[in-house]
Formats: structure tokens, sequence, C-alpha cells
């Protein structure tokens, strides 16, 4: 139990890893006051471009990956769920940024991707086809945030794991707050590089 503990808060401390504060560092840039103010992937990608959007994509679903990796090597696939869990939660609250974090999605994707390769692929296709259809990465994410569980229902996991797995979507939703009232008003403004 000790151990299981503690690579659950070693997750949660590999997902407060600001990511995209080092990246938009890099290109002159602040996510956390420029643009939304979100420090994500979509907003360093309209503040910094689509290379530096790229990385910092990149970077957070290794978070995810490797803190669900970890989990499942060192204690089995409840743990590695668990563990993932920790790591969006991390990225969403960091309590070395004041609880100012992202909105989770690359991360989840991330974990999914290790725990759950088959819904991982479907659901970043779904991302991937919804920004494209709706130009709104917020869209896509809330697509995938909702259809992560779902798939791993559908692919049989237990269910203890759909629920955590349920709880880390709900955050992501959750997060998405603003996007959803921009949204409903018709205001939700597309992922271009360059707007904010």
């Amino acid at each position: 139990m000790a151990v299981a503990l503690l690579l659950v808060v070693g997750g949660y401390l590999l997902g407060t890893f600001p990511t995209a504060v080092v990246v938009g560092g890099r290109t002159g840039h602040d996510p956390t006051t420029e643009g939304s103010g979100n420090p994500g992937a979509t907003n360093v990608y309209r503040t910094s471009g689509r290379r530096a959007g790229a990385l910092v994509l990149v970077g957070d679903l290794v978070k995810g990956a490797l803190a669900a990796g970890i989990g499942w090597w060192a204690g089995g696939h409840l743990l590695g769920v668990a563990c993932g869990a920790a790591a969006v939660a991390g990225h969403v609250l960091p309590v070395t940024r004041r609880l100012r974090g992202g909105k989770g999605v690359a991360t989840f994707g991330g974990a999914t991707l290790v725990l759950f390769p088959v819904v991982g692929v479907v659901a970043g296709v779904a991302w991937a086809v919804t920004v494209k259809l709706s130009g709104r990465a917020s869209v896509a994410s809330l697509v995938a945030a909702v259809g992560i569980p779902l798939g791993a229902a559908a692919v049989g996991a237990p269910g203890l794991e759909v629920a955590l797995l349920a709880g880390t979507g709900a955050v992501v939703v959750v997060r998405h707050a603003d996007n959803i009232a921009r949204l409903a008003r018709g205001d939700e403004q597309p992922t271009v590089a360059g707007r904010s």
C-alpha cells in the first residue's frame, strides 16, 4: 500500500511538470498570461505556433503515459489507471503553480494510450476528426474526455477502472466550463495559430 501511494504521488508530481510554460518560454511567450491564459497545447499553438504546440502536446502525452506505465509495471493495471489519473490531477491542479494548471486532455490521452491502446487510438482519431470538422479543439477535447471511459467500459475494463477514468474525464470536462459556456453562446474562437 505504501509503495502504491508513493507511485500515485509520483504520478501527480510528474503531471505538474509545466510543459507549456517551458516550451512557450523558449519561444518568448508565457501561455499563462497570453491568449486564453491556459498552459496547454492549444494555447501554445495559438500564441507560439504549430511546432511549439506540437511539442507541448507530445510532452503532456508523455507525462500521462509515463505515470500510467510505471504504475502498471510496478503494481498492476489498476494502479496504472490510478497513477495516470494522478498525473492528470497534477497537470490540472499543480501545487507548484497555485493549482493553476491546464485542462488535462493530452495527459489523459497519454495514459489511455498505455493502458487501453485501442481506446486511446480511437479517442485520438475522434479528437483529430472533431477538430477538423468543428475547427475547435475544445469540442474535440470534450468528445475525448467523455469517450475514453465509455470506450474502456466497452472493451470490458473492470468497474473500478472505469470509475477512475470517468472521474478523470469529469475533471477534464469541468476544466472546460468556460469553453462550454462560450460554445453555448456561439462565441468560442476557432483553433487557429495566432488567435487568442
